[in-house]
C-alpha cells in the first residue's frame, strides 16, 4: 500500500485535516518566548523537538499559542494565554502542554490570532480566547472567554478554518459558513460587514474543504474546483490580479485541487492538487513560494515537477510540507530556526528536515513549526 493511499488523498472526500488512522507523535521548532514549542522552556530551537511521548491527532497554532489533541479524545494547550486562548479559565502562559477540561470527545481544532475554535465528534463546535475584536467566536456577541464555549447548538459542523480574526467551517450537508472580522470582504458575503455568528456563504451544498489565510479565504468544492475571496494584495488569491473580493471567485477552471495551507499571518498561498503536484502563489518576498526567487505571482506556479506532495502548511513567510514517501521539507524566512534546518539561512526553494520519512502531517503558526510524525 502506497503512502499516498494510506493516507487517503485519492479517496472520494479526502479530508487532510482528518485524525490519521495511525499513532504518531509531535515535534516543534522555532521561535519560543511563549513557551508555544512545549518543551517546558522559552528557548527557541532550529530542529525539531519532540514534546512529550504521548500520541496526537490534531494540531494548530495561533500567534504565540498552540493548541492539540491526543488519540484518547483529550485537548491540551500551551504558549501565550493573554487573552484566554488556552482555554484553561484563565490568562496564564504555560510552556508545556496543559488539559483543557476532561472531555475525551474532542476532535478538530483551529487557531486564529489569539482565539481556538474546536469541533468534537458530536460534530458540536466551540470557541473561547480573543473575541471583543470582530466576534470572531460566533457567540453572538464580542465578549472574551477563557473557556470553550458552544457555538448554537447545532450537531452538523464537519470542518472549521481560522485566519487571523474570523472563522469559516464547512457542515456536513456542503454548506459554507463564515463569521467574524469582515474589513476586507473575507467573509464571502458581498459586503464588508462583521458578524458575530454563523452566516451562510451562499446556497450552495457542495463545499468539500474550507481553508482560511490572513484574510483570505480558500474553498474547494465536491468537483475538485478552487474558489477564493477577501485580501488579494499581493495576489495571494491566484486570479492573476490584486484585486479584492468579497464573494467567491473560482481560480482558473482546473478540477483536481486537493488541498489549501492555512495561514493566520501569510499573505501568500501553496496548494496540493490530486495528482500529487505542489502550488504557490501570493508574496514572495524571502522566497516562501518555493521556486528558487523572490518574485511575487498573483497565479499559480508549479514548485518543481514532483507528484509526491502530501500535505503543506504556511507560516509568516515560510513553508513546510510532507511528501507521500513521508519525508518532511521546508522554505522560507528562516530568521529563528522556524524551517527546522538546525540553522538560520533562508532558502527560496524546498530543503529537506532531517532523513526521517515517519512525517504525515505539518503546522504552522507564526514563526513557530509543528509537524506529526
Amino acid at each position: 500500500m502506497s503512502f499516498r493511499y494510506a493516507a487517503g488523498i485519492n479517496k472520494p472526500g479526502y479530508n487532510p485535516l482528518a485524525p490519521p488512522s495511525l499513532l504518531y507523535n509531535l515535534f516543534s521548532w522555532g521561535t519560543n518566548s511563549n513557551g508555544q514549542l512545549g518543551d517546558g522552556t522559552t528557548v527557541s530551537k532550529s530542529s525539531p523537538v519532540q514534546i512529550g511521548s504521548s500520541y496526537w491527532t490534531s494540531i494548530d497554532g495561533g500567534y504565540s499559542n498552540t493548541a492539540a489533541i491526543k488519540t484518547d479524545g483529550t485537548l491540551w494547550t500551551w504558549g501565550k494565554n493573554t487573552q484566554g486562548q488556552l482555554g484553561l479559565g484563565n490568562t496564564t502562559d504555560y510552556s508545556s502542554p496543559k488539559q483543557v477540561g476532561s472531555l475525551t470527545s474532542w476532535y478538530k481544532i483551529s487557531c486564529s490570532a489569539y482565539a481556538v475554535i474546536a469541533t468534537k465528534t458530536d460534530g458540536t463546535l466551540w470557541s473561547w480566547g480573543f473575541n471583543n475584536f470582530s466576534g470572531m467566536l460566533g457567540l453572538g456577541n464580542t465578549t472574551n472567554y477563557s473557556s470553550p464555549k458552544q457555538v448554537g447548538a447545532l450537531t452538523t459542523w464537519l470542518q472549521v478554518s481560522c485566519g487571523y480574526s474570523y472563522v469559516a467551517a464547512i457542515k456536513t450537508d456542503g454548506t459554507l459558513w463564515t463569521w467574524g472580522g469582515n474589513s476586507i470582504g473575507n467573509l464571502g458575503l458581498g459586503n464588508v460587514t462583521n458578524y458575530s455568528s454563523p452566516k451562510q456563504v451562499g446556497a450552495l451544498t457542495n463545499w468539500l474543504k474550507v481553508s482560511c489565510s490572513q484574510y483570505s479565504t480558500f474553498a474547494i468544492k465536491t468537483n475538485g474546483t478552487l474558489w477564493s475571496w477577501g485580501y488579494n494584495n499581493y495576489g495571494q488569491l491566484g486570479l492573476s490580479n490584486t484585486t479584492y473580493y468579497s464573494s467567491p471567485v473560482q481560480v482558473g477552471a482546473l478540477t483536481n485541487w486537493a488541498f489549501i495551507n492555512k495561514g493566520i499571518t501569510s499573505q501568500f498561498t501553496v496548494a496540493v492538487k490530486t495528482d500529487g503536484t505542489l502550488w504557490s502563489w501570493g508574496l514572495n518576498n524571502y522566497g516562501q513560494l518555493g521556486l528558487g526567487n523572490t518574485s511575487n505571482f498573483s497565479s499559480p506556479q508549479q514548485v518543481g515537477s514532483l507528484t509526491n506532495w502530501l500535505q503543506v502548511s504556511t507560516g509568516q513567510r515560510y513553508s513546510t510540507a510532507v511528501k507521500t514517501d513521508g519525508t518532511l521539507w521546508s522554505w522560507g524566512l528562516n530568521n529563528v530556526g522556524q524551517l527546522g534546518l538546525g540553522n538560520t539561512t533562508y532558502y527560496s526553494s524546498p530543503k529537506q528536515v532531517g532523513a526521517s520519512t515517519t512525517w504525515l502531517y505539518t503546522g504552522s503558526s507564526n514563526v513557530t513549526s509543528l509537524a506529526l510524525g
